[in-house]
């Protein structure tokens, strides 16, 4: 029998090894030079390293990065104040390009291609929106594409935003169904209390519910410059470990501060692998507002875990919308997986039977390449 600590750490090696999509947070006090504000040259290149790393084992990644309003607020000679949610807005239009740069910069040195996503609160809570987000995520991740994640501070007003990138990064990672969420920080881990405010406070290394107990310990930072405190990171954990998706809190201030993650520096936040079950089961009891039928190539396309597509499908009944739930069938009647739908039954029509590279002809716009997306249907034989 091995040690805690041992057990621990094998909890954490197993969960970034099987983890396929990582969404990784870094924050503003770790990319900027507060005294300066620019960019930690040094560690950004240690932390594209690092990232370039996980590409290379096949792994897709987001980042969501703060740093764009830090930047900004120097070029625009307003560091010396604190800032009007206007002001706020114009440094992050400034610093957003500059921030953009540096990633595009450092990602073309090693042969890989970055993208900008600005969101809002909005953007995950609205359907048609949530949807297209996914969407566009998935997309760039499967082209091998970086996207770098910022809330889209130009526009976002007090009732519409996130308050800190750690929020964003959990729906984020919910959006996109990843494995992974990790959190870099100025702290490492989570404490019983403040480390820098008490000496025995207690690190805190594996996590497996976030209970009243872990709440009251967490407190908010106190920077002018730094908008998340342990609050917003537990937070951000119960958005995580509801989808499924296991969450680690690690030290930042290091170099390669993912290739050095251990126990001593980290807090791991496990999820039941119960969740993501239980998504399909939600998926297969909800009510469905129409029916597919697909044909023999589909079926057994389906069952091999793709998508489907509208080249299979054969039929389609039901007054449904976008974002409904339908039920799919084989040409016997058989009853096969149920599923969110990509369009609605008008659009449907249209393209059954038409190839991906078809739909826009059709439709006269360039839609969704799959009709169900595999990560939204659940089989009633899985």
């Amino acid at each position: 029998m091995g040690s805690i600590k041992d057990n621990i750490n094998y909890i954490g090696d197993e969960a970034l090894s099987a983890a396929k999509k990582i969404v990784i947070k870094v924050g503003s006090s770790l990319l900027i030079e507060e005294k300066y504000g620019s960019i930690r040259k040094q560690w950004f290149a240690s932390f594209i390293s690092d990232v370039v790393n996980l590409q290379r084992k096949n792994k897709k990644i987001i980042i969501v990065s703060s740093g764009a309003i830090n930047l900004g607020r120097k070029i625009l000679n307003l560091r010396d104040r604190t800032l009007t949610l206007e002001e706020k807005q114009a440094a992050a239009s400034v610093g957003q390009i500059e921030l953009a740069k540096e990633y595009q910069q450092h990602f073309k040195k090693n042969k890989l291609i970055s993208s900008q996503v600005l969101m809002t609160l909005d953007d995950t809570t609205n359907r048609r929106r949530y949807l297209n987000c996914r969407s566009t995520l998935n997309t760039l991740i499967n082209l091998g594409v970086v996207p770098i994640v910022n809330e889209n501070d130009t526009v976002a007003t007090d009732e519409i935003r996130y308050g800190d990138n750690d929020r964003l990064a959990a729906q984020v990672a919910s959006i996109c169904d990843c494995d992974l969420l990790v959190l870099l920080s100025d702290i490492d881990g989570f404490y019983t209390k403040s480390p820098k405010k008490h000496k025995d406070a207690e690190h805190i290394p594996l996590i497996t519910e976030i209970t009243k107990d872990l709440e009251l310990m967490a407190e908010d930072a106190g920077s002018e410059y730094s908008n998340g405190g342990m609050k917003t990171k537990l937070e951000a954990g119960k958005i995580a470990i509801s989808v499924g998706c296991n969450m680690v809190i690690t030290s930042g201030l290091r170099n390669n501060p993912i290739g050095e993650m251990n126990l001593s520096n980290s807090t791991w936040f496990i999820a039941s692998k119960s969740v993501k079950v239980a998504r399909k089961k939600w998926i297969l009891n909800m009510k469905s507002t129409g029916e597919i039928e697909i044909d023999e190539n589909a079926r057994k396309a389906l069952q091999a875990g793709n998508s489907l597509l509208p080249v299979g499908t054969i039929s389609c009944k039901g007054n449904f919308n976008r974002g409904d739930v339908v039920i799919i069938k084989s040409k016997d009647n058989s009853v096969l997986a149920k599923g969110l739908v990509s369009y609605n039954h008008l659009e449907t029509e249209q393209i059954i039977g038409l190839k991906s590279v078809d739909i826009a002809k059709t439709l006269g716009y360039n839609g969704r390449s799959v009709l169900v997306h595999r990560d939204d249907m659940a089989f009633y034989k899985e």
